[in-house]
């Protein structure tokens, strides 16, 4: 099983179940604040690999919905400076295991990365806020 570094919004309820899944499948998770955490660009980038620039953003943070914030009109560095500037812009979570870090809970990279158990019918929306459906 492995060691999970796990950067959260806390009191987020699909952080929860992130976390439970992944310490049912017998994972250990070391969980941070990923609102507190100082990020710097180098610190910041490596979780979005080759993912394009919107796929890096929360879509229901405030400024992205109001389009304050257009994530698709953004360079690379704008981008990271905006989301390190304002955390809440950073999709979540972010996920590190050793070297490899990843953004955002896609159950079946995270199954084929380093395991979960058989989630059985578990079809549920685990990254989209449900509060955002209020």
């Amino acid at each position: 099983m492995a060691n999970v570094i796990f950067y959260e919004k806390p009191g987020c309820i699909n952080n929860t179940k992130q976390k439970r899944l992944l310490q049912n499948a017998g994972h250990t998770l070391d969980v941070y604040n990923l609102l507190t955490i100082p990020w710097t660009l180098e610190k910041l980038r490596p979780f979005f690999g080759n993912r394009p620039i919107p796929e890096w953003f929360n879509p229901t943070a405030p400024k992205i919905k109001s389009g304050e914030i257009i994530p698709r009109n953004l360079d690379e560095r704008t981008a990271l400076y905006l989301m390190i500037a304002n955390p809440l812009l950073i999709r979540r979570p972010l996920i590190q295991v050793g070297e490899v870090c990843q953004v955002g809970f896609d159950i079946e990279q995270i199954k084929s990365w380093i395991g979960l158990n058989d989630l059985g019918s578990v079809i549920e929306d685990l990254e989209t806020c449900p509060n955002t459906h209020q």
